[in-house]
């Protein structure tokens, strides 16, 4: 009885060693058969590599000092916030946050048909040289103007949002590339395009454009405007300016055609959704603005921000963010750290 047990479990275990081994060879073999996945290689972006705390250690102090700058200069012309944040605009707009519209020769950016109105350089030009005194060699003329940007908005009553460093100053710049930025009398899907290009999307172009709350321009880029009539001038009735608006402007602008008018024209100096509210009522000051309301596609957003103020201080800070990270420059041999903003570095 003992020996027949011992037999039975012996041929068990010969059975069961005997499949095992028939399970690993096909299995073996069926691993030989599959072709080996390559590993995934993790390829960062440009975005990746900017950090809120970039200069911590390099340069503590970096984010005290440009805000304190720029707190000073708006203090004496609280124009200047709606200036720098279209600074930072035409430079992100043209090849991404590269500080290249800071860079002053001839047939540069800054020397464009478009930035003849563009301001702000004086400022951004002490902040370099007192982060120069400080720092020498570290903080990038790109992600001053970023913070700048930043800091000129909470001024104004606008939101605030961390801004993470690391960006690289451009070495190329060219005039004809500045006259690509919308000028404010391009159609919708022009602007559409502009933005989608840039990795920016359509609620982004709506909001972003809801920093004309503050701000103004010249009368003679709102020339058109004022001379239009419901024959030839605007596509649809509905483009047209609001009559007693309109009245007011072309009082305003009777004189001198580079005097300047608010683009908000309800509460120009205070950062709130009233921009989207004048729209409501015909008082979109550029062609662009009214064409937000009119337009199917862009309609929609500009109604739900008119409605909903928080809705466009939270957006506003998150589009921010987005338009800071357009076509970044982070590696050395695609950038350089400018000591002096306005020119690149002697080699």
């Amino acid at each position: 009885m003992r020996r027949c047990c011992f037999s039975f479990l012996f041929l068990l275990l010969l059975v069961f060693y005997q499949l095992d081994g028939l399970a690993g060879s096909s299995s073996s073999s069926s691993s030989s058969n599959t072709p080996l996945k390559k590993p995934k290689v993790n390829v960062l972006s440009p975005q990746d590599l900017l950090s809120v705390t970039h200069y911590l250690h390099t340069c503590p102090d970096a984010e005290g000092i440009i805000q304190n700058k720029v707190r000073a200069w708006v203090k004496k012309d609280y124009t200047l916030a709606a200036s720098i944040i279209r600074l930072h605009f035409h430079d992100c707009a043209v090849r991404g946050c590269d500080a290249s519209i800071l860079l002053n020769h001839k047939g540069s950016e800054r020397r464009g048909e478009s930035s003849k109105t563009l301001r702000g350089f004086q400022v951004i030009d002490e902040i370099k040289a007192e982060l120069e005194k400080r720092c020498p060699k570290t903080v990038s003329c790109a992600d001053i103007l970023t913070a700048a940007a930043r800091d000129a908005t909470i001024l104004i009553g606008g939101p605030f949002w961390e801004v993470p460093f690391g960006r690289k100053d451009g070495k190329v710049s060219i005039a004809r590339e500045a006259n690509t930025v919308p000028q404010g009398h391009e159609n919708i899907t022009a602007l559409i395009h502009f933005f989608q290009a840039r990795g920016l999307n359509l609620l982004d172009l709506v909001v972003l454009s809801g920093s004309h709350t503050i701000g103004r321009t010249t009368c003679r880029s709102i020339q058109t405007r004022l001379n239009a009539n419901g024959r030839d001038a605007m596509p649809h009735s509905s483009s047209l300016l609001n009559a007693t608006y309109m009245r007011v402007l072309k009082k305003k602008c009777r004189r001198r055609s580079y005097d300047h008018v608010d683009l908000d024209g309800t509460t120009p100096r205070k950062f709130d959704n009233e921009y989207y509210k004048n729209m409501e009522k015909k008082m979109g000051l550029l062609s662009t603005d009214q064409g937000l309301y009119t337009d199917a596609r862009t309609s929609p957003i500009v109604q739900a921000l008119a409605t909903q103020p928080d809705l466009f201080i939270n957006q506003f800070a998150v589009s921010m963010v987005k338009l800071g990270n357009v076509l970044l420059l982070t590696a050395n041999n695609d950038g350089e750290i400018r000591r002096n903003c306005n020119f690149v570095n002697p080699p």
